[in-house]
C-alpha cells in the first residue's frame, strides 16, 4: 500500500513516483509513436527499499551500544519507556513492527543526472536519505547515501554546529542522546531550481558550471542545504553543505522560495510548524552568480493556532495590475488552504495572505499545483478533490474553487494522495475502495488512476503557443493529442491549419517535429491491428483446429484447452494454416487485390509515408547544416575532425531540389578550409572507404553495414551504442579523445522526438 506523507510526486520529465511500503514504484508515461492502442502508455521500474535498518551516527559504536543498554535498563520510567518506544532510537523494531517503506520522495528539477534527467531523493520510515538515478532506463541506481555523510560530519564536529557553541554533554546523559538524534532526523527535503555558479580554470579562464542545491529539513529546527555539482555523479559531485537554525519548533514542512526581479535572483526556504507557523528563512550563499537572499527571516503566518502545515507549494507568477513578477505561497492547514502573494516594489516585500475556508470537511491530506497556470489541487481522504484557480484584484488575489467528485469518474474511492502533470493535463490520484453501503472494504487495493484535465484542443493550443518548444517535455499534452487522432483517424483540420501557419511563420524546427509526431500517429490511426499475438511464439506442430461447438462440455480441462486453442489460432495468423483465407487477407494491408475497397487505404498510408520521410529529411538537413557549423567554428585548415564533413556536405547537395543558401554558403567555407581533403571513414573490418549516401547508416563496398550516429553522422562502429527513449534513432557514445564541442553535440535529444538518449 501507499505509505508516508505525500505518497505521489510528479517529476518534470513524466515520472510518477509512488512511495509503498517495499520500494518506490515509478510510473514512466511514455507518447509513443509506434504503437496504435489508444491507452496511455506506462513504463514501470521501481526503486527498492534498502534491507538493512538505518542507524544514525550518535558516537562510537561501542559508546552508543553501552548507552541504549543502559536506557532501556533505566529504573526510571521516564527514560527507559520514552527510549524503548521511540524509532528514531529503535529502527530495528526487535518487539515492535519493522520501520519499512519511504516516508517522502521529492523529484529535482530536469538537467540534474548524466543524462539530463531527473534525480530522485528518497526518505525511508527510519530516515535514510539517498539520491537516485535511473541510468538506464530499467535500472535504479543509488549515488550518495546523505544520512550516512551528515552523522559523519557531525560526529567529526563533535556534534556542535559551529566553534562558539557550547561544549556538547556526555551521551550517557538522555537529554544529549536525544538531542543527537534530533538533529539529524530529516522531516523533509526539496530540490531548488538550477543556478549557475563559475569557476575558475587553471589558466584563470572562467567557466559557468550548474549546480543545484537540496535543502533537507531536520527534526530539531535545522535545515541542512547540500549543494551539487552537475551531472551529479555521486560522492564527488558534492561541493558543500551548509547548516541553517530556521529557529521553529516541530518543523513540519519545507519548500523553496524563488523569485526574479530585476533579472536579480533571490531565494530563501519557506518553512512550516506542526503548531501553525509559516515563514521564510533567508539562505546566504557565496560563490552563486547573480544570486540574493533576504536579510532577515519574513513571518508569513505567525499563529500558533495548532492547525498543522502539512503541505507548502510556491509558484511564481505575473500580476497583471501591478505589472511585475509576484510570488504565491499556498499552504494546507488542516481543511483550510493558507495562501500569501509576495511582491516587491520600490517599497520593499509587501505580503498579502488570508485563508480559503468550506472546502473540505476532513484535513486536506494531499496538495498540488500547476506550475504554469497557479491552478491548485487538494485532496481530502474521502475522494473530494478541489481545484482552486487564481484571480487577481487591484492589489492581492482571490481564488475560485470548484468540486471534482472522484465518485462520478470511479464510484466511491477513499483518496491518499494527488499530483498533476507538469503541463496540467493529467491529474493523478491514489486511491482505495469506498464504504459501500455503510460498511469499510474488507481488503485495501491500492491504485494510482489518472484523470484528464484538459480537453484536445486547450492541449492542442497550449503545445502551437509553448514556450519550452520541446515536445519531450510537454508528454503529458502530446498524450491527449495521440489519443485524440488515434480515435477519430484524422488530425483535426484547426491543428493543421494552425501548424501549417506557424511552420511558415517562423520555421523553428519544434513544429516541424509537431507535425511529424502528428503524422506519424495518423499513420498508426490508420494501421490495421495485428490479429497475431506478437510476443507469443508461433506452433508450427498445430493439429486441425476445432471450432468452439457449443454442445462441447466445460469441464476445467476443456476450458484450458479452448483457450489454448483460440490462442494458437490467432499465432497462426502468419502463416495462414488451417485459418480463413479472407482472415489473412483482412491482416495483411498490402494484400489488396482481393478487395478494391482496400486500395485507397493502401495508397493513403503510402502518400502519410512519403509525407514523414519528408519531414524528417527536412529534419535532418537542419541538424546537419548545425553539425557543419560547429565543425566550421572549431577547427583549423585542413584539419580531421572524426566527423565525415565532406560526406555530410556532399550529401547535403546532392539533392537539386534542395537549394539553400545559408548551407551553401558554409559549405563553400568549409570546402575551402578543407583545402581539397576529403578525409573520409573506414571500415574497421575491413578498411575499405564507407561512403555517405544515407543519413541512417553506413555500407562499404564489401557489404559491412554500421549504423550511423543521428547526432554527429559519424558511423557507430563499436558494438555498444545509445537509443533515443522512443528509440527513433541511434547514437554513439563520447570516447575520451573527442574534443569539448563533439561532447557537447553528443549530449543533445533526439532530433525527431526531442526524447534524451541513454
Amino acid at each position: 500500500g501507499a505509505s508516508g506523507l505525500e505518497p505521489l510526486a510528479w517529476s518534470e520529465d513524466h515520472r510518477v513516483s509512488v512511495s509503498t511500503a517495499r520500494s518506490i514504484a515509478v510510473l514512466e508515461q511514455l507518447s509513443d509513436v509506434h504503437s496504435g492502442g489508444q491507452d496511455m502508455v506506462i513504463h514501470r521500474t521501481a526503486v527498492p527499499a534498502p534491507g538493512a535498518a538505518c542507524m544514525l551516527k550518535v558516537g562510537p559504536k561501542k559508546e552508543v551500544a553501552e548507552c541504549k543498554e543502559k536506557f532501556a535498563s533505566s529504573v526510571d520510567p521516564t527514560v527507559s519507556q520514552t527510549f524503548m518506544l521511540d524509532r528514531v532510537f529503535n529502527p530495528e523494531g526487535k518487539s515492535l513492527t519493522p520501520m519499512r517503506g519511504f516516508k517522502y520522495s521529492s523529484w529535482s528539477p530536469l538537467g540534474c543526472d548524466a543524462n539530463g534527467r531527473c534525480l530522485l531523493a528518497a526518505l525511508t520510515m527510519d530516515n535514510r536519505l539517498t539520491i537516485h538515478a535511473n541510468l538506464n532506463r530499467l535500472q535504479w541506481v543509488q549515488l550518495v547515501d546523505l544520512t550516512e555523510l551528515y552523522g559523519e560530519r557531525l560526529f567529526e564536529a563533535s556534534y556542535k554546529l559551529c566553534k562558539a557553541d557550547t561544549p556538547c554533554g556526555e551521551l550517557g546523559d538522555f537529554p544529549e542522546f536525544q538531542r543527537r538524534h534530533s538533529m539529524q532526523t530529516p522531516v523533509r527535503m526539496e530540490w531548488s531550481g538550477i543556478c549557475t555558479t563559475q569557476q575558475v580554470k587553471h589558466n584563470n579562464e572562467c567557466r559557468d558550471v550548474g549546480s543545484v542545491l537540496l535543502a533537507v529539513l531536520f527534526e530539531n529546527g535545522n535545515i541542512a542545504v547540500w549543494q551539487f555539482q552537475l551531472p551529479f555523479l555521486g560522492k564527488e559531485s558534492i561541493t558543500s553543505c551548509n547548516t541553517i537554525e530556521s529557529g521553529i519548533s516541530s518543523p513540519s514542512v519545507l519548500s523553496w522560495w524563488e523569485y526574479e526581479h530585476n533579472n536579480r535572483k533571490m531565494s530563501g526556504l519557506i518553512v512550516g510548524s506542526a503548531y501553525g507557523p509559516v515563514k521564510i528563512i533567508p539562505v546566504n550563499l557565496k560563490a552563486v552568480k547573480g544570486y540574493f537572499t533576504l536579510r532577515q527571516p519574513v513571518v508569513l503566518w505567525q499563529e500558533m493556532d495548532q492547525l498543522p502545515v502539512h503541505s507548502i507549494k510556491c509558484i511564481p507568477l505575473y500580476h497583471p495590475y501591478q505589472k511585475c513578477s509576484c510570488s504565491l505561497v499556498v499552504a494546507a492547514r488542516g481543511p483550510y488552504v493558507f495562501w500569501c502573494l509576495l511582491l516587491i516594489s520600490k517599497a520593499g516585500l509587501n505580503v498579502h495572505n488570508s485563508h480559503v475556508t468550506g472546502l473540505h470537511s476532513l484535513p486536506i491530506v494531499s496538495m498540488t499545483a500547476d506550475k504554469q497556470n497557479g491552478t491548485v489541487y487538494t485532496c481530502s481522504s474521502d475522494g473530494k478533490v478541489r481545484q482552486l484557480i487564481p484571480i487577481f484584484t487591484d492589489v492581492a488575489l482571490k481564488f475560485e474553487h470548484q468540486l471534482i467528485k472522484l465518485s462520478e469518474v470511479f464510484g466511491s474511492v477513499r483518496t491518499h494522495g494527488i499530483a498533476v502533470s507538469p503541463c496540467g493535463a493529467y491529474l493523478a490520484v491514489i486511491t482505495t475502495e469506498g464504504m459501500a453501503n455503510g460498511l469499510h472494504p474488507v481488503n485495501k487495493n491500492y491504485q494510482v488512476q489518472f484523470v484528464t484535465l484538459k480537453t484536445f484542443e486547450e492541449a492542442a493550443a497550449q503545445l502551437l503557443e509553448s514556450s519550452v518548444q520541446n515536445l519531450f517535455r510537454q508528454v503529458d499534452l502530446t498524450d491527449l493529442v495521440r489519443w485524440k487522432i488515434l480515435k477519430d483517424k484524422h488530425i483535426p483540420q484547426f491543428l493543421q491549419e494552425a501548424l501549417d501557419k506557424k511552420i511558415e511563420s517562423c520555421g523553428s524546427t519544434y513544429f516541424w517535429r509537431f507535425k511529424l509526431f502528428l503524422l506519424r500517429i495518423l499513420y498508426q490511426s490508420m494501421q490495421k491491428a495485428p490479429s497475431e499475438v506478437t510476443w507469443r511464439p508461433s506452433h508450427e506442430d498445430a493439429k486441425i483446429l476445432i471450432s468452439d461447438s457449443p454442445g462441447m462440455g466445460s469441464t476445467e480441462d476443456d476450458q484450458e484447452e479452448g483457450t489454448s486453442k483460440q490462442a494458437r489460432k490467432q499465432s497462426l495468423g502468419d502463416t495462414g494454416k488451417g485459418v480463413d483465407i479472407d482472415d489473412a487477407a483482412e491482416d495483411s494491408l498490402h494484400q489488396s487485390s482481393d478487395s478494391g475497397g482496400r486500395e485507397p487505404m493502401v495508397e493513403k498510408l503510402l502518400e502519410i509515408q512519403a509525407q514523414i520521410e519528408a519531414v524528417e529529411m527536412h529534419l535532418t538537413r537542419e541538424h546537419m547544416k548545425r553539425v557543419l557549423g560547429e565543425v566550421y567554428l572549431h577547427t583549423w585548415i585542413t584539419e580531421n575532425t572524426s566527423i565525415p564533413t565532406r560526406g555530410v556536405c556532399d550529401f547535403l547537395m546532392s539533392d537539386d531540389g534542395y537549394d539553400d543558401r545559408t548551407a551553401r554558403v558554409l559549405i563553400g567555407h568549409i570546402l575551402k578550409k578543407m583545402n581539397k581533403q576529403t578525409f573520409p571513414e573506414h571500415c574497421s573490418l575491413c578498411k575499405e572507404i564507407l561512403p555517405f549516401t544515407d543519413r541512417k547508416q553506413a555500407v562499404c563496398s564489401n557489404g559491412h553495414i554500421w549504423l550511423r550516429c543521428f547526432l554527429t553522422y559519424q558511423s557507430c562502429q563499436s558494438l555498444v551504442y545509445r537509443r533515443c527513449l522512443l528509440h527513433d534513432s541511434i547514437a554513439r557514445h563520447p570516447t575520451p579523445e573527442d574534443p569539448e564541442w563533439i561532447k557537447r553535440l553528443l549530449q543533445g535529444p533526439c532530433t525527431f522526438c526531442d526524447s534524451p538518449v541513454f
